[in-house]
């Protein structure tokens, strides 16, 4: 996956402490303070209704100490987000953001807007929007070792944990996505969506939609995720593709040892392809992914189609540890599956409670998003 790298900082770059008993104490000064190529480091602690806009061209902004928590505490800057990032790049590292409301309904722990964002080791909770962003068709988003969780009720503009405009690349990996409440769990309109080794899984506290929507189709990849639904969902369908049509100039969607889930009694729809709203002959590629409880996966989507196998509810693990890997001597271990792809190959697995562990390939590749034996075996 392509890196969201940070130009080197300039010699004369400083670092801006933030916090109590610091000579900075609100994270809004910094905003104001800080300069391009600067480091701001915010300390552990909660950080109350202190909303800011950044405006550097070039900005790392890390916890120290601990993870600080900032909470929105009905404060938000420019009537968006607990952060406004407004064009350049940035390095986002250890910090929660917590109960984003706006008038309009999508109040976001970030909004970024243009530029290139890199969002690590960080925490988005009880957010209308975990992170939203613009819709400008050079900007780039990264997101590593990070969590999305507790959407808000609300009867208006449905809450997204994590909503992903027109931009030019998006790429998620090593994080988790749970408990949303009738938005999505992902939502992404990028032309480049690189989705790998993620925990999108709602679970019995979860009544998101879609697990993942792409309704402007893009190219799209999703490698080793566990993408699941919740009994309570009120939509059948866990992955779609292209239902609002085309904004790009060419689609293409790939899906390779990933493990769809649906916990409910209704059958699924673990894929939905909107072919009639997409180029004619729009490439759909699966390998190798496991489906798990009732529903259908490709059979009402054309493609190449391989190495795609069924299983019963209750098939795989313990949910309630999150535990969805395939034990040592499952029948499915002894079967040959064709290869996919070299670069829908896995490198590495979603490992708990975030990040990835590498992975080195096995003698005998198997269906799923965990080569690694069940827990315990």
């Amino acid at each position: 996956m392509g890196a969201l790298l940070l130009a080197a900082a300039p010699v004369d770059a400083a670092t801006l402490r933030v916090g109590p008993g610091e000579a900075i104490a609100r994270i809004a000064d910094a905003a104001k303070q800080a300069k391009d190529g600067d480091v701001v480091e915010i300390l552990a602690g909660e950080y109350r209704g202190d909303v800011a806009v950044w405006k550097q061209k070039r900005l790392t902004i890390r916890g120290v100490g601990g993870r600080p928590v900032l909470i929105a505490d009905g404060e938000s800057a420019e009537g968006k987000a607990i952060w406004v990032i407004r064009n350049g790049d940035f390095v986002v590292d250890n910090i929660e953001f917590r109960g984003a409301r706006v008038a309009d309904g999508n109040g976001a722990g970030i909004r970024f807007e243009r530029g290139r964002l890199s969002v690590r080791n960080s925490a988005f909770h009880d957010n209308q929007t975990g992170i939203l962003t613009a819709n400008f068709e050079d900007a780039e988003l990264r997101i590593e070792d990070s969590v999305f969780a507790e959407a808000p009720r609300q009867e208006h503009s449905l809450p997204h944990l994590l909503y992903v405009g027109r931009i030019a690349r998006f790429e998620v990996e090593g994080s988790r996505f749970h408990q949303g409440q009738r938005g999505h769990l992902i939502k992404s309109r990028a032309r480049r969506s690189e989705i790998r080794y993620n925990m999108i899984h709602d679970g019995p506290a979860g009544e998101a939609s879609y697990e993942i929507d792409l309704p402007n189709g893009g190219h799209a990849t999703l490698v080793g995720n566990v993408i699941g639904q919740s009994a309570a969902s009120q939509n059948a369908t866990v992955v779609t593709f292209g239902a609002e049509g085309d904004a790009w100039p060419d689609s293409r969607l790939e899906l390779a040892h990933n493990t769809l889930l649906n916990e409910g009694l209704r059958p699924a729809l673990f894929l939905r392809v909107w072919a009639e709203r997409l180029p004619a002959a729009t490439p759909v590629l699966t390998r190798n992914n496991l489906t798990v409880g009732l529903g259908v996966f490709t059979t009402t989507n054309a493609g190449d189609h391989a190495g795609n196998v069924p299983l019963p509810p209750g098939a795989l693990g313990d949910p309630g540890i999150l535990d969805f890997s395939l034990g040592a001597d499952a029948l499915l271990r002894r079967r040959a599956f064709p290869p996919a792809p070299s670069h829908l190959v896995p490198q590495a697995e979603f490992a708990l409670p975030l990040g990835t562990r590498p992975l080195n390939p096995p003698a005998r590749w198997v269906p799923g998003a965990f080569q690694t034996p069940r827990l315990g075996e």
